[in-house]
């Protein structure tokens, strides 16, 4: 946490700071990722200085903008863009800021973004014992004001560390799943859709969860139907969310057969909702070759083409 001592605190209020790190996230979340990327590091060096001069309760709010600005905008934007090394110095600095606020929410907080990165790393086992604590300690501390958003998103972070772990039995796995799904359902209804934490758990992103979550376990039928009734749209200011939806369903149709152009139109939505994100993201990169081996129409053929062009595959 210490300063370089050649660096000297912004001289502006908090509440400019704020509002600096109220934007990283929104950016991350509307995928900008280029823009994102161009101004974080000044708006982390800014906080580590203006934290290292503040005392007391200046200094906590200053701690907790470090954690909200490390989560997600930069720990989630290093993971999608594939820098699970820088991912994890992140978390270590933002577990470094919440050590000394030694609030519970901000330690579980600190646990759901370990879990991504562990899942990144190739963890998932890891990942959900993060995650598994994590809830834990939120259970016992359920009264503090969007304590329930996060543990409804520590729901979903534990199934999707499951449908990784194909260490245990594909059953069992399954059921698992379905577990933690039913929990942030419920959790969901009782928080309506919330941005707390910078995040967006609500109705929307469970639904959106059941998509990626059946395909990721190879249940693409399921995962189909599971978008049905599904408006991504809701979250208006998560781009990134809504075009997830559209890959994951994308990634699902590719599967099935006859309904391969559906596929392609799917991962052609979410690459114009959120280009960055997608362009970046393995899964749909993976899908792309796999659908260059299928029977397509000329005109699915075109598009597929293209978007292999775009983000970067040579077919």
């Amino acid at each position: 946490m210490a300063t370089p001592p050649d660096r000297r605190p912004p001289q502006v209020p908090a509440a400019a700071l704020s509002e600096r790190v109220a934007k990283a996230n929104r950016l991350y979340h509307a995928a900008e990722y280029g823009t994102l990327a161009a101004g974080l590091p000044t708006l982390l060096a800014d906080l580590h200085a203006a934290a290292e001069a503040a005392v007391g309760a200046a200094r906590r709010e200053l701690l907790k903008l470090l954690a909200d600005a490390y989560h997600p905008a930069c720990t989630l934007l290093l993971k999608n863009l594939g820098y699970t090394d820088l991912a994890f110095i992140a978390v270590i600095r933002a577990a470094e800021a919440i050590a000394e606020l030694d609030d519970p929410v901000y330690s579980a907080l600190s646990g759901f973004f370990h879990t991504h990165v562990l899942m990144a790393a190739g963890s998932p086992s890891q990942a959900l014992a993060q995650a598994t604590a994590a809830a834990n300690t939120l259970e016992v501390n359920l009264t503090i004001p969007h304590a329930h958003a996060l543990l409804g998103e520590l729901h979903l972070i534990s199934a999707t560390s499951l449908t990784q772990d194909r260490q245990g039995p594909g059953d069992t796995r399954a059921e698992e799943v379905r577990g933690h799904l039913a929990e942030a359902a419920k959790l969901a209804v009782r928080t309506g859709e919330s941005r707390a934490w910078h995040l967006n758990f609500g109705p929307t992103n469970v639904g959106i969860h059941k998509v990626s979550l059946n395909t990721d376990l190879g249940r693409h039928g399921a995962a189909v139907t599971a978008g049905d009734g599904v408006h991504p749209e809701t979250l208006a200011q998560a781009p990134g969310r809504q075009a997830a939806f559209h890959a994951d369903l994308g990634r699902s149709l590719a599967h099935m057969r006859g309904r391969e152009a559906q596929a392609v139109a799917a991962l052609l939505a979410a690459e114009e909702i959120a280009p960055q994100r997608i362009h970046a993201n393995a899964p749909v990169r993976n899908t792309v070759e796999f659908l260059t081996d299928r029977q397509l129409s000329a005109h699915a053929a075109r598009d597929l083409r293209g978007l292999a062009h775009r983000i970067g595959l040579r077919l």
